[in-house]
């Protein structure tokens, strides 16, 4: 071999070298994802009627291919419900959490509380001093886990896929004399007390009541045709879940396909975010 030939062979086998030892795997992320239906509703795609396909989870994964999440969400809960259970929840060790709550409290009529309910710890009377519980029994399992907390969607009328007498008013008023916006921003004051990051979907302007969907399709209380409504026209009409066509045919749909749950627009616009936050926040991802 050629001095020349033998120096390039060389080169190129200290240039492999190089390129293996400083090439390090990335660190697999457990991350639990706390929540309510929306968060459920990414394993379980077909109780959207297969109107989802993918789920805010499973978009954060396909960004981020290092995080292996578990799916706590539970159809339907409060953040009330989950602190009264949390310790028969299998919820485990994991280096990340997510906390997306709060739009079954508000529907619910529960007390908000306020921040001093959160660091008294004054229990499960209020919607702030269940926070306390559920972040209590994070720190238990990892005193040094990342904690990132989620406020609710803005949601206008709700109307479920499955069976139309389940369904609600928007936040465009309130509910037991609060708003939706209440709880909100008691979650960023929590965020606020704990220095924990927060993605804060309620005042997301993609996120707004106006983009939930495009119309919802009722009968013109004059004439019985049917006609799409857009809001906030819509929120003024009747509604009969008896008599009534399903209101949100696929067309409908925008961020949301039903009122409330996210579509596919709406999980993306909400894994974008978390996309942004991990990053920004947690350099191991």
């Amino acid at each position: 071999m050629s001095k020349k030939n033998f120096k390039k062979l060389t080169t190129s086998l200290l240039f492999i070298l190089i390129i293996n030892f400083s090439f390090t795997p990335a660190k697999e992320i457990k991350w639990t994802a706390i929540g309510d239906s929306i968060t459920y509703l990414n394993n379980h795609l077909n109780e959207t009627d297969n109107r989802v396909k993918k789920g805010y989870l499973d978009r954060v994964k396909d960004r981020l291919p290092n995080i292996s999440y578990i799916n706590q969400g539970h159809n339907g809960w409060t953040t009330v419900g989950i602190a009264k259970e949390i310790n028969k929840l299998g919820i485990v060790q994991s280096d990340l959490y997510s906390v997306f709550l709060g739009t079954n409290d508000w529907w619910n009529g529960i007390p908000v509380g306020s921040l001093n309910d959160y660091i008294n710890n004054t229990g499960t009377g209020t919607t702030c001093g269940a926070y306390r519980i559920i972040i209590d029994k994070i720190r238990s399992l990892n005193p040094s886990a990342k904690i990132v907390l989620i406020t609710p969607i803005q949601r206008n009328d709700f109307v479920y896929i499955a069976d139309a007498n389940n369904n609600a008013f928007g936040s465009y008023k309130a509910k037991n004399g609060q708003t939706l916006e209440m709880f909100a921003n008691a979650i960023i004051e929590i965020a606020k007390h704990e220095n924990f990051p927060v993605v804060d979907l309620y005042h997301n302007r993609k996120l707004k009541l106006e983009k939930a969907v495009k119309f919802k399709r009722l009968k013109n209380p004059l004439t019985g045709a049917y006609k799409n409504y857009k809001y906030p026209e819509s929120a003024s009409i009747p509604f009969n879940p008896k008599k009534d066509d399903y209101p949100y045919p696929l067309d409908a749909a925008k961020m949301t396909y039903d009122g409330l749950h996210p579509s596919d627009q709406g999980n993306k616009v909400i894994a974008e975010n978390l996309v942004t936050l991990f990053k920004k926040n947690y350099h191991v991802l």
